[in-house]
Order: structure tokens, then sequence, then C-alpha cells
């Protein structure tokens, strides 16, 4: 992959149309073709249009997306205005000391939202919370668990970008055009 981008640059392109450039590669390598592909577009000024089903490479090297289901134009945008237009839903994971206390986390009743807006599962002490975070802020919900049971570790996931593509993809939110 590397000396097929090499060979592309031979003539300083303008444009660079990559196609899955890190599709089978390992770790490393696809560490390495990001790096180089960051290089380009920096130091040659090359824009490089990139197809892609690897979310890390959106990720980390696209400033604009744009997203095509079956010929039609999903989205086109900066990743953070995906985030923040579509990306509502976060998550938080905890371990409790004792899993009897989370009867107490009757977040639905206490926010006043439905269950699709907040879920709740539990595996032994492992809590996770999938809440919109539009409708029950992350403060409300991290101090309603932590004045209400005990509680070992704690963290908060943002917005997952592959659930939010997902979600683009199955219709299951409208663009706010």
């Amino acid at each position: 992959m590397r000396a097929d981008i090499a060979a592309s640059l031979l003539h300083s392109p303008k444009v660079l149309f990559l196609d899955e450039p890190t599709i089978g590669l390992d770790v490393v390598v696809k560490d390495n073709i990001r790096k180089a592909i960051a290089q380009i577009c920096t130091e040659e000024r090359t824009t490089v249009i990139l197809t892609t089903h690897d979310l890390s490479d959106i990720e980390l090297l696209c400033k604009r997306i744009v997203m095509i289901n079956k010929g039609e134009k999903v989205f086109d945008g900066k990743l953070q205005n995906l985030k923040s237009q579509f990306g509502q839903m976060r998550e938080l994971n905890f371990e409790v000391i004792n899993p009897e206390e989370t009867k107490k986390l009757n977040y639905c009743q206490w926010f006043n939202v439905s269950n699709e807006e907040i879920e709740i599962k539990q595996d032994g002490i492992s809590i996770t919370v999938r809440f919109n975070c539009e409708l029950v802020p992350v403060s409300k919900i991290l101090q309603f668990t932590l004045e209400n049971i005990a509680v070992k570790d704690i963290n908060v996931k943002d917005a997952d970008v592959e659930e939010i593509i997902r979600r683009l993809y199955k219709h299951e939110v409208t663009l706010n055009e």
C-alpha cells in the first residue's frame, strides 16, 4: 500500500483518490499509512478523497465526511458536526460495590423518561447506562448515580461514531437540513 501511495505521488497530484487504503493491514502498518496520508495532505497540500469502512481512518484523517447510501447523500460535513447533530447517546459504565444497590437506580422514573431514552444493563457488578444527554445531562446522571449507590470505578463514553453512522444508514435519525 505504501508503494502504491508513493507511486501515485510521482506526478504531484492536486487530488489523490484512495480506496480502502488500510484494509487488511495490521495495526502498525495502518498507523504508518495514516501518518503518510496526513503528511501528504499537510506537506504536499494534496486533497485526499478517501473511501473507507474503517471508522478509525475517518476519525484520524478526515476533516470533511460525505456519507452516501444507495446513491443518496446522507451526510456532508465535519465529524464534529456529525457528533453534535446525532451523537446524543452516551454511556455511563461503572462497577458497584454491592450489586443489590442497583435497585435504587430508577433512572427512567427519576428523570421522567422512557426506557428508549435510558437503557440499563447489568452484568454482575458491571453496570452500563445508555442515555440521551439532551434529555438528561451527563452531570445529572452522574450525580444521581453517585448519590444513590457506592461505586468502585466509573467512566462516561462519548458518542460512538460507528453507532451514529449505523443509525443514519438505518434511518433511525433524520437530517436537520
